[in-house]
């Protein structure tokens, strides 16, 4: 598919996005952009979640990763609901009953003002790290697929398409923040799912399978093996169903971006229902995802198909040089959707957190500056762009591991803060709350750096967030038994 018919589908979808911007902005305010006023559909907001918890790393590294994990991965998933049970019946109630804008205001009531800044720093890192591996990832294929083939007399550098690319999400986002973000984010879960079926359907029709066979072939492909109880490696069985249940403790209930969309709805009911509709949605989902991966290796093999270097570009290298040009087209809206589903209301939730902890508005009768407001969207963009740039530089493992590696660093301590909060009575001493969180920090590194040279064949995985959150927790037990803590 020619690279000008690639460009005219992206600026049509994104037409639509900008379109949707439109109409949600209208008679936007403050509470708008922070909370949608507290008018999202539950069910919008469920379907939406799909495509932002997926996002472009799903889209190319699970189906990709299915060569050498098998459907591993799926251990993860199930671990993922152990993690949203959690969160609908343990921190939606408490995020709710206290009226929250931020979640992470619950840190100062209940610990003190170091600690509140401590947590919503490290969300900021945390998200500004993940959105960037993000968009990277989004920004690597347009970049091959369009910007860099257009047939010009100039060369179009590769931080053209990254500024292109998030100058994009900032014009739909700017306005009217997550109450954009919930409706667009249903139209990509949309057109990622959609990417998938047709790819799924090409293969099937291509193979010149029936749909029985398609499920006898997948039954018998040693790809789709899911347990895995053996060994030490990181796919193990009980390191990726217990780092699902926390990532997704984490990575979901202690995220502003997506408990942004959660506290949109009008009340822990439908709240709580759209955590239990989309759990059902992504088992289903994430099959249908690892499916796709097995059947791009069939297909790759039955025609010989070898033109990529890495496990992450088998589905980019199908859809854009091995199929229809309606696979082709589709692959990059999917992706593109993937992408800025959580990248969007990424920008959104660091502008959301900032202004609401560090500048203190919506908070004891602080109004929010509309002008300042922008300019922290503006700064955060910018931080992306650097971010992006950087990542390609030193990138050089698989994505998702990498993702999840630097999540599990970030995102433990917040998981340890809470769970101190929420499962004791207990108070440490605030002004000690960064040293903590950066030994347990430490500690984590050499449990995932050291601990591999002294046990032979030993792996960390995805349990090494569990690792941190621990660390941090005990940690904080000893600072709330031998030090003095602060009312």
């Amino acid at each position: 598919m020619r690279p000008e018919i690639t460009l005219l589908i992206l600026l049509a979808y994104f037409a639509m996005l900008i379109i949707v911007s439109w109409v949600t902005s209208k008679d936007a305010d403050d509470a708008s952009f922070y909370t949608g006023n507290r008018q999202s559909h539950w069910f919008l907001v469920a379907f939406g979640m799909i495509g932002a918890s997926l996002s472009g790393v799903t889209f190319l590294s699970v189906p990709g990763a299915v060569a050498s994990t098998h459907f591993g991965y799926f251990q993860v998933v199930l671990g993922y609901m152990v993690g949203y049970l959690l969160i609908a019946l343990v921190l939606l109630p408490l995020y709710y009953r206290l009226n929250l804008t931020s979640i992470y205001t619950y840190l100062e009531g209940r610990f003190g003002p170091q600690t509140y800044k401590t947590g919503a720093a490290y969300f900021l890192i945390s998200r500004v790290i993940g959105a960037s591996f993000r968009l990277f990832l989004i920004a690597g294929v347009l970049h091959l697929a369009i910007f860099g083939a257009l047939d010009l007399p100039f060369e179009i550098p590769y931080w053209v398409t990254v500024a292109i690319t998030i100058s994009l999400i900032f014009a739909y986002t700017a306005k009217s923040g997550i109450k954009t973000v919930v409706y667009t984010d249903v139209l990509q879960t949309f057109f990622l799912l959609a990417s998938v079926i047709f790819t799924i359907i090409f293969i099937v029709n291509k193979l010149d399978w029936t749909w029985t066979e398609v499920l006898t072939n997948l039954a018998n492909d040693p790809n789709t093996q899911i347990l895995h109880f053996e060994g030490q490696g990181s796919n193990v069985f009980w390191k990726q169903f217990l780092g699902g249940a926390f990532i997704a403790l984490a990575m979901t209930g202690l995220d502003q971006d997506m408990m942004q969309k959660n506290l949109s709805i009008s009340n822990i009911k439908k709240a709580q229902k759209n955590i239990y509709v989309q759990m059902a949605m992504f088992l289903v989902v994430n099959i249908v995802f690892l499916s796709l991966g097995a059947l791009l290796y069939q297909y790759a093999a039955a025609f010989q198909i070898t033109d990529f270097e890495k496990p992450d570009q088998l589905f980019t290298s199908i859809a854009m040089r091995h199929s229809a040009p309606y696979v082709g087209a589709f692959f990059i809206i999917g992706l593109v959707a993937a992408a800025y589903s959580s990248a969007d209301s990424a920008l959104t939730a660091l502008t959301t957190s900032f202004c609401v902890d560090f500048l203190g508005y919506e908070r004891n009768g602080k109004v929010t500056d509309k002008k300042m407001r922008k300019t922290v969207h503006i700064s955060f963009a910018v931080i992306l762009f650097f971010t992006i740039l950087i990542f390609k530089e030193l990138n050089n493992d698989s994505v998702i591991n990498e993702l999840f590696k630097v999540a599990g660093f970030t995102y433990g301590p917040l998981l340890g803060l809470f769970a101190f909060g929420i499962l004791t009575t207990k108070n440490f001493n605030d002004k000690h709350v960064i040293l903590i969180t950066v030994v347990s920090i430490l500690l984590t590194a050499g449990y995932s750096y050291i601990l591999p040279t002294l046990i032979a064949g030993f792996k960390p995985g995805f349990e090494v967030i569990i690792v941190n959150g621990l660390m941090t927790f005990i940690l904080l037990f000893m600072d709330s038994t031998f030090f003095k803590t602060q009312p």
